[in-house]
C-alpha cells in the first residue's frame, strides 16, 4: 500500500479518536499499534461464530455485519461507510463468540486496531463515546423497523442516508430493509 495512503489513513482514524475522547499521548500509542489494510469485495474480516479481537476503521468503502441462519437465510444486521468505526459492541461487552460476519461489501481500505485496546482506563473516555452512540442508534433503529411500514423505512433512508441508497444494491436494501428485492423494486417503481 502506497506510503501517502497509509499516513492519510492513520490521520484519520487519529482524528476519529481525538474527536471520541482519546488524548494525544494514548493517540500517538494507538495509530503506531494499528494496521492498515485492504480487503476485496467479499472478504471476510470477521467469521460469524469467532470471537472478535479487532475493530475498523472505514477509510475507503463500506463493511457489512451479517447474520448467516441455519437454513441458509441471510440477515443485513448493518452497514458502515467511510469515517465509521466498525465493531461488534455485544461480543465486545461479553467476550461472546460474534452472532454476525463482518465482510467487505465493497472494495475497502481499513485501518485494523486491537478491541483489547479499549478495555485500557485510558480509553475509557472512547468507550463511553462510542457505547452512547450506539445506545441512540440501536433506539432509533428499533423504531426504524418497529414503527415504520417497508415504504417509510425506504423513504426515511432515501432522505436521511441517500448515501445508502446510491452505494448499496437492491438486495443489500431490502434485506436491511426487511422485505424481499422484488418488494422492494415495486415500491421503488410505485414512488418513480
Amino acid at each position: 500500500m502506497a506510503q501517502r495512503l497509509v499516513k492519510d489513513a492513520l490521520t484519520s482514524f487519529g482524528e476519529c479518536l481525538r474527536l471520541l475522547g482519546l488524548g494525544d499521548d494514548e493517540c500517538t500509542e494507538a495509530l503506531s499499534l494499528a494496521k492498515c489494510i485492504r480487503a476485496p469485495r467479499g472478504e471476510i474480516l470477521l467469521h460469524q461464530g469467532a470471537c472478535q479481537e479487532h475493530g475498523y476503521y472505514i477509510v475507503d468503502g463500506i463493511l457489512g455485519a451479517q447474520h448467516y441462519g441455519d437454513c441458509g437465510g441471510l440477515f443485513s444486521k448493518e452497514f458502515y461507510f467511510e469515517g465509521e468505526l466498525c465493531l461488534l459492541y455485544h461480543s465486545l461487552l461479553t467476550c461472546d463468540v460474534a452472532p454476525y460476519q463482518l465482510e467487505a461489501a465493497t472494495d475497502v481500505t481499513l485501518v485494523r486496531f486491537s478491541l483489547a485496546q479499549l478495555k485500557q482506563a485510558s480509553w475509557q473516555p472512547v468507550l463511553i463515546a462510542l457505547l452512547s452512540q450506539q445506545l441512540l442508534y440501536k433506539e432509533e433503529k428499533e423504531a426504524f423497523l418497529l414503527l415504520k411500514r417497508p415504504e417509510e423505512r425506504y423513504l426515511y433512508l432515501v432522505n436521511h442516508r441517500p448515501m445508502w441508497v446510491e452505494r448499496l444494491s437492491n438486495l443489500q436494501l431490502a434485506r436491511y430493509i426487511g422485505i424481499t428485492p422484488v418488494s422492494l423494486s415495486r415500491l421503488k417503481a410505485r414512488l418513480a
